[in-house]
């Protein structure tokens, strides 16, 4: 018998797979980066159907089996936006996040940075996306050890909310912040 886990996961990525099944690339807040294939959520009768769109956010149930992660349930906390340009900055972060987290390790911080930015950027217009960019690439090179809290002298990396004042601070450090991300990629060599 196989055990079942819930837990609030990101859908960072998908992609067909047979028939009706699709794989997902999902960044869970108990288990990290997890690929995952759920059976037959392309039909028209699927309850996950729409939980389980890029760029969402769902409470899975995933089940460990021999050849991998299942999707066994999903419920969505909050879908995508309907502003391309929100969707579109948040997929550039998923993007960044696919590119450096290596597998499966818990991060709570990171998690917290990639679902905050995810709930400030499809709460509407969200006139601050790419100041909530910035601050939250650079949250991930952070939680993932590239950047350093002390080189910038900011208390951006203290806690994963994105308020406005959260995000005037980032925009007074907004060039040294650049520049520390430039540096923090071309580091990683990906």
């Amino acid at each position: 018998m196989y055990q079942k886990y819930h837990t609030d996961a990101l859908v960072l990525k998908s992609r067909e797979h047979g028939e009706a099944d699709r794989v997902l690339v999902l960044y869970t807040k108990d288990f990290g980066l997890v690929w995952a294939r759920s059976s037959a959520v392309r039909t028209e009768a699927s309850r996950m159907r729409y939980s389980l769109q890029n760029y969402t956010r769902a409470n899975v149930s995933l089940v460990r089996g021999k050849r991998g992660w299942r999707v066994a349930g999903a419920i969505s906390l909050q879908g995508g936006s309907d502003k391309i340009e929100c969707i579109s900055t948040f997929a550039r972060i998923a993007e960044l996040a696919m590119r450096l987290v290596a597998g499966e390790e818990e991060n709570p911080y990171l998690f917290a940075a990639l679902a905050e930015a995810h709930n400030a950027l499809m709460q509407g217009d969200c006139p601050e996306r790419a100041t909530i960019e910035v601050v939250c690439v650079a949250r991930v090179l952070y939680a993932l050890g590239y950047l350093s809290a002390d080189a910038l002298g900011t208390a951006l990396f203290t806690h994963t909310a994105y308020a406005s004042e959260h995000l005037h601070e980032a925009e007074a450090v907004r060039e040294e912040l650049l520049s520390q991300i430039n540096r923090a990629i071309s580091e990683t060599h990906l």
